[in-house]
């Protein structure tokens, strides 16, 4: 084939990519928008609260009585990292549960966290989560989180979420030629962030730096604030890459994709035919054990004061379908070894519908084939993923969920490489199947 014909055919294959890509542009304003500015847990609900406010969502508090009417949306966030958003159909007695989580792995403030060494001011921080440690170095850090500042009274202090809005710290990793061996990277030893040097700071140095920037940028004396949950985050940028853009790189895809996809559909504007819920869980990286955690009974408590609203028994939960909506681990081809010869995820072939004999995956046969017929009847693409049988995988929310609401159930997730990782891959054809999926489980 002459070179230029090979150009030619290169150009029209980039040109029909283009099309594409305008054509699914407004399909993924969600996920773009959350990954870019879902920098920690709280942040992901903030932003899902005015997306839910936007579309015509009314909140709630759980102090108050409810009184719900049909064709009605609500959402509900009794702790700032957690919320449940619903839309009250004609058919309540049909429950349908879609259950997300929104932390992920990333690097924490301890309380007394400045120290000075050799000439730099460096953080004190743990790991939160599995992350990738590795992935972390030589990276834009911003710091952001939730400030708890002085209230009216001791019970009541006032809680406010804060961002750097740019880059203050930098984890450097060691050259090469400095290293002895590999070794596993020690968080207290070797990922201590550098603020600045010391010298960068003209007079005295304060014992709380990074305190004394916060408070000046919330305009808050120093001394107002009692406490703060704050956390590095990778300051990137949303990024589309491949021949045909089709791959999309950015920090926090696991499990922010899934919390994307699950407002799209809360926000669809089909009618409900039953009872939709959407659930945004904190603390799934470190085992939900929490009171906005999968493995607590407030969605349960949730779910019971909605049917009491309604006038309906509460015994109609029983009744309920749920699909633990968290990321599967997509076919890397560099690491064959390490997946299923034969239920393997390849990032684009759709949903990762995940089973596990072990019920580190909810899923049983039942609930499979639910999704698979309406995969099957909506033309959505789907894929079976199991766990190497030498290779124990992580579990999802979906079990423990369980626990509470024993309901049939479904783990799904879109294939991820890279997962934990501070920059995460994932393909947008992917997104798109999820989206549909959860957007027609809430309206069939």
């Amino acid at each position: 084939m002459e070179k230029e014909t090979q150009i030619t055919i290169i150009n029209k294959i980039i040109m029909l990519f283009a099309k594409r890509e305008k054509s699914m542009e407004h399909t993924l304003n969600t996920l773009k928008r959350l990954l870019n500015t879902g920098i920690t847990q709280y942040h992901v609900v903030e932003e899902v609260k005015d997306i839910l406010t936007d579309n015509g969502y009314t909140m709630l508090s759980l102090q108050d009585t409810w009184k719900l009417e049909t064709n009605k949306r609500y959402f509900v966030s009794p702790f700032p990292s957690f919320l449940v958003g619903f839309v009250v159909g004609n058919d309540c007695s049909k429950l349908r549960i879609a259950a997300s989580h929104t932390d992920f792995p990333m690097l924490k403030f301890k309380f007394n966290h400045q120290f000075k060494s050799n000439g730099y001011i460096q953080a004190n921080i743990e790991a939160y989560g599995g992350l990738i440690k590795e992935s972390w170095f030589d990276r834009p850090l911003g710091v952001a989180g939730k400030i708890v500042l002085k209230g009216e009274s001791a019970f009541f202090p006032k809680s406010v979420l804060f961002d750097s809005d740019k880059p203050l710290f930098i984890i450097p990793s060691l050259a090469p030629h400095l290293k002895k061996d590999a070794h596993t990277i020690d968080v207290q030893k070797e990922m201590m962030p550098i603020l600045c040097c010391a010298h960068d700071i003209k007079g005295e140095i304060s014992e709380n730096i990074l305190l004394d920037y916060i408070a000046d940028k919330l305009t808050v004396n120093a001394d107002e604030i009692l406490d703060f949950d704050l956390y590095l985050y990778i300051d990137e940028p949303v990024r589309e890459i491949g021949l045909g853009e089709s791959f999309i790189s950015a920090p926090r895809i696991d499990n922010i994709s899934s919390v994307a996809a699950i407002t799209d559909a809360l926000i669809n504007d089909a009618e409900k035919s039953g009872l939709s819920v959407g659930v945004f869980y904190d603390n799934e990286e470190i085992g939900s054990r929490s009171k906005q955690g999968a493995d607590c009974i407030l969605l349960k408590e949730i779910i019971d004061k909605i049917y009491e609203s309604l006038g309906m028994s509460r015994s109609n939960i029983h009744n309920a379908f749920s699909i633990s909506c968290d990321v599967a681990h997509g076919f890397n081809p560099n690491y064959p070894e390490v997946y299923d010869p034969t239920n393997k995820a390849i990032p684009g072939n759709g949903i990762a519908l995940k089973c596990s004999a072990s019920q580190r995956y909810v899923t049983d046969s039942e609930a499979s084939a639910v999704i698979k017929a309406l995969c099957n009847e909506k033309e959505i693409k789907y894929q079976h993923i199991a766990n190497r049988s030498n290779i124990a995988g992580g579990q999802t929310l979906g079990p423990i969920m369980s626990t509470f609401i024993p309901a049939m159930s479904a783990d799904l997730g879109i294939p991820v490489l890279a997962m934990h990782s501070a920059c995460e891959l994932m393909h947008k054809d992917d997104y798109i199947a999820l989206k549909a999926l959860v957007t027609e489980y809430f309206n069939y």
